[in-house]
C-alpha cells in the first residue's frame, strides 16, 4: 500500500496536467501516514461515492485509517484549506442538502419558463397583452374587463392583420397563456428571494457563494424587461403590409440567450453546491478527465451557439419556410440565401440563410458529439464520466430526430416545444459533463493512489 503511496509525486510530476502538485521526488511512509491522519479529508466508501454525488462529506461511524483500500477519494476539505477548495455552503451536510435542493428547484423552475415561453410563442400568445408593468397585475375578473382588454388587442397589428374576427374566448386563451408565463417568472423571483433570505440569515451562504446568486438574481429581475422591449417590437406596425407582425429576431434572441444565461449559472452553482469536488479515485481517472474537458469545452460551445441560432428560427418563423429534409425545397442550398443588403443581415433576418446555418449547426453539433464519445471511448475515466457521455450521445440523437419531424409537420406546438425542451437538456448534460472533469483541488490529487480498486 505504502509503496503505492509512494510512487504517486513521480507520476503527478510527468502528468501536464498536475505539472507543479508535488514537489518532492518521494514521499516516506511515515510523512504519507501523517499526510493522511492530518488530512481534513472525510472518506466514505467508494460505492458511494460512485452512485450519489449528493453523497453527505462527514466520515462514517467507525472509520479508520486502516480501511484505506474500501475508501474512495472523495472528500470534503475545510473552508480554510490552503491547497484545497472552499466549501460553498456552511452548517454541515443538512444545510449543503438544502441549499442545493433549493437551487437545483430554480433551475427546473427556469427549464419551466423557457419551455412555457416556448409554448406561448408556437400559440402567437405573446403579443395578447398590450401593456406591461413589473410588478404584475391582476387578470381580468369580470365581462366588462374582458372586453376592455379585447379592446386594446384589436388596436394591435397582430389582430388586424392575423387574427381580424377573433372571438373573445379564443382571445382568452392566447390571453392566458401569456399571463400566465408573465406570472411564472414573478412567482420566481419569489421562489427564489425568499430561501436566499432565509439561508443568508442562517449563515449558510458564504460571500462567494451570495454574490454568484446576487448576480443570478438580478439578472432574473432584468428579464422581465428584457421580455417586455422584446414584446414592443412586436406591436409596432410592419414596415410593409406584406410582413406579419412578429417580434425582433434580436429581442427573441436576447431574452432567449438571457433565459439560458441564468438556467446554466442556477445548474452549475448547484452542482458545485452538492459536489464540490469532481469524482476522482486515482490519478489515472484523474488525467482522463482533463483529456475529456479538453474536447468537451469546444462541443459545449457549438452546443450552445446552435441553441441560440434556434431564437433566430424562431423569431423569422423560419421553421414554416422549408419543410422538407435533407433538401430545403428543391435546393440543398437556396438560392436567395444571401439577397438582403448589407450582407451580414442574412445571417440573422433571412429566413432561408437562418433555417440552414441551424441546420448546418444541428448537423454539427451531432457529428462533434458523435466525435466526443469515439475519440474517449478508450480512455481510463471515472464511470460517472463514461455514463454521461453515453447519455449526451443519445439526446443528441433523440433532439435531432424531434427537429427533423417538428419541421416536416409544419411546426406543431407539441413537438415545437419539445424541441426547445430538448436543445435545455442536451445543454444541461454538456454543463454537467463539464462539471465532471473539472480538475480537483490539489489536497484531493495528493490523496489519490495511482489506479483505482476494480467496481465490483
Amino acid at each position: 500500500m505504502w509503496q503505492r503511496i509512494r510512487t504517486i509525486p513521480s507520476i503527478l510530476k510527468r502528468s501536464g496536467h498536475l505539472n507543479g502538485v508535488v514537489r518532492d521526488a518521494t514521499v516516506s511512509r511515515a510523512s504519507s501516514r501523517s499526510l493522511i491522519e492530518r488530512s481534513p479529508y472525510r472518506l466514505f466508501p467508494s460505492t458511494v461515492a460512485r452512485s450519489s454525488y449528493f453523497g453527505s462529506f462527514s466520515p462514517p461511524k467507525g472509520s479508520h485509517l486502516g480501511c484505506w483500500r474500501n475508501m474512495s477519494t472523495a472528500a470534503s476539505v475545510s473552508a480554510g484549506s490552503k491547497e484545497g477548495f472552499k466549501l460553498l455552503v456552511t452548517g454541515g451536510p443538512k444545510a449543503q442538502k438544502l441549499v442545493g435542493i433549493w437551487l437545483f428547484g430554480s433551475a427546473a423552475w427556469v427549464f419551466s419558463m423557457v419551455i412555457l415561453g416556448g409554448a406561448t410563442r408556437l400559440t402567437r400568445s405573446g403579443l395578447s397583452m398590450t401593456d406591461w408593468k413589473f410588478t404584475g397585475s391582476l387578470p381580468p375578473l369580470t365581462d366588462e374587463d374582458w372586453i376592455k382588454e379585447f379592446e386594446k388587442y384589436k388596436q394591435s397589428p397582430e389582430y388586424k392583420r392575423v387574427n381580424k374576427g377573433m372571438s373573445i374566448e379564443d382571445f382568452k386563451f392566447i390571453y392566458w397563456m401569456e399571463y400566465g408565463h408573465r406570472m411564472w417568472g414573478r412567482a420566481l423571483g419569489i421562489v427564489f428571494a425568499l430561501p436566499f433570505s432565509y439561508f443568508l440569515r442562517k449563515g449558510y451562504i458564504t460571500l462567494r457563494l451570495g454574490l454568484q446568486l446576487s448576480g443570478l438574481f438580478a439578472l432574473g429581475a432584468g428579464q422581465g424587461l428584457i421580455g417586455w422591449w422584446m414584446v414592443k417590437s412586436g406591436l409596432e406596425e410592419p414596415p410593409s403590409e406584406y410582413i406579419q407582425p412578429r417580434v425582433s429576431p434580436y429581442r427573441l434572441a436576447a431574452h432567449l440567450t438571457s433565459a439560458f444565461a441564468i438556467y446554466c449559472g442556477l445548474f452549475w452553482t448547484a452542482c458545485s453546491v452538492v459536489m464540490p469536488e469532481p469524482p476522482a479515485e486515482s490519478v489515472v481517472w484523474v488525467r482522463g478527465a482533463a483529456k475529456v474537458k479538453r474536447l468537451a469545452l469546444p462541443v459545449s460551445l457549438i452546443v450552445g451557439v446552435t441553441a441560440i441560432s434556434g431564437a433566430f428560427v424562431a423569431g423569422n418563423d423560419a421553421g414554416h419556410a422549408y419543410n422538407t429534409f435533407p433538401k430545403m425545397g428543391d435546393y440543398w442550398i437556396p438560392e436567395d440565401i444571401f439577397d438582403m443588403k448589407p450582407l451580414l443581415r442574412n445571417f440573422f433576418e433571412n429566413t432561408s440563410l437562418v433555417q440552414f446555418d441551424h441546420r448546418v449547426l444541428a448537423t454539427a453539433t451531432l457529428v462533434s458529439i458523435g466525435a466526443l464519445w469515439w475519440t474517449t471511448r478508450r480512455l481510463d475515466v471515472h464511470p460517472a464520466v463514461r455514463s454521461l457521455l453515453g447519455s449526451i450521445v443519445g439526446m443528441a440523437a433523440v433532439q435531432v430526430t424531434i427537429g427533423i419531424t417538428t419541421l416536416l409537420l409544419y411546426v406543431p406546438t407539441s413537438l415545437g416545444t419539445a424541441h426547445q425542451a430538448g436543445a435545455l437538456t442536451l445543454l444541461s448534460l454538456m454543463l454537467l459533463l463539464n462539471h465532471t472533469v473539472r480538475k480537483p483541488s490539489l489536497s484531493l490529487i495528493k490523496s489519490l493512489p495511482q489506479v483505482a480498486k476494480a467496481i465490483r
